[in-house]
Order: C-alpha cells, then sequence, then structure tokens
C-alpha cells in the first residue's frame, strides 16, 4: 500500500492504525498527513492518527490540502516536514497518495531538484504530477 517515491518518501493512500506499525518496521520516523479532517464520512481523523504514531515513536506533521489548490504555507509545512525526517523515513498519506505526491513534487521543484526526475519518480510510484508542472517549472525558476 505504501509506494516509494524515493529511498526516503513514501506516499499512500489513507492509512489505517494498524499500518503504522509497519511504517515504523519500514524505518518511517515522520508521517505527514495531507487530508483535512472530515473530508469523507468515516475517514479516520487525524487526533487518531497522531497519537499511534506518537505511542510507536513516530513524529506527526499535519499539513492538509484541499482539492482547491496548494498555498505556499503548505510547501512550508512539508519542506519542514521532510527536514524533520534526518536520515529517517517519510510517509506522507491523502485520500489516494495523488495530493500527497504533487505536494511533494512541489515542494523538491521549488528546492532545486530537476523537475523531469521528480515526475519520473512520481511516474514510478504510480502518479502522475503533470497538473502542477507547470507550477514546478515556475518555482524552479525563481
Amino acid at each position: 500500500m505504501f509506494r516509494k517515491l524515493t529511498d526516503r518518501v513514501l506516499v499512500a493512500p489513507q492509512i489505517s492504525l494498524d499500518q503504522i506499525a509497519e511504517a515504523k518496521a519500514l524505518g518511517v520516523t515522520v508521517i505527514i498527513n495531507n487530508r483535512p479532517d472530515d473530508e469523507e464520512p468515516g475517514q479516520l481523523n487525524g487526533a487518531e492518527v497522531e497519537a499511534a504514531a506518537k505511542e510507536a515513536g513516530i513524529a506527526y506533521v499535519a499539513v492538509p490540502v484541499a482539492h482547491g489548490g496548494f498555498a505556499p504555507w503548505q510547501l512550508d509545512g512539508m519542506a519542514a516536514a521532510l527536514e524533520q525526517a534526518g536520515d529517517g523515513k517519510v510517509l506522507a498519506y491523502c485520500r489516494s497518495g495523488t495530493r500527497s505526491t504533487l505536494l511533494w513534487s512541489l515542494t523538491r521543484a521549488r528546492a532545486g531538484d530537476n523537475a523531469d526526475v521528480l515526475a519520473a519518480q512520481a511516474a514510478a510510484a504510480g502518479y502522475d504530477i503533470t497538473p502542477v508542472r507547470q507550477i514546478m517549472d515556475a518555482l524552479a525558476g525563481q
């Protein structure tokens, strides 16, 4: 269920509490929740994931992304969470993993990573970053 973007970054659809132990076993040190609470009925609340992550010794960061797009504070939050992981791994999740992947790609493009490489990494994990490619190119040019 976890998809590998890089050796340090995994993405996933909505995780369950049982998957936190799996993430820990894989070396995940930070879980990033990119899903707003109450996005759909029956969705696991972020506070529940946070409590279980902390109990497992995993840091938890919420950087919710609604369907309206991405804001600079979200890129800042994702960048800080990626940095917080240090040499550990990050698991970012949302409803399908797409918003997490798009936010990761925007954040990394802003940091100067090659957009073509980011696109290939996302594609290898089964995600298409075409919807944000022009923004990535603009961020890389800053």
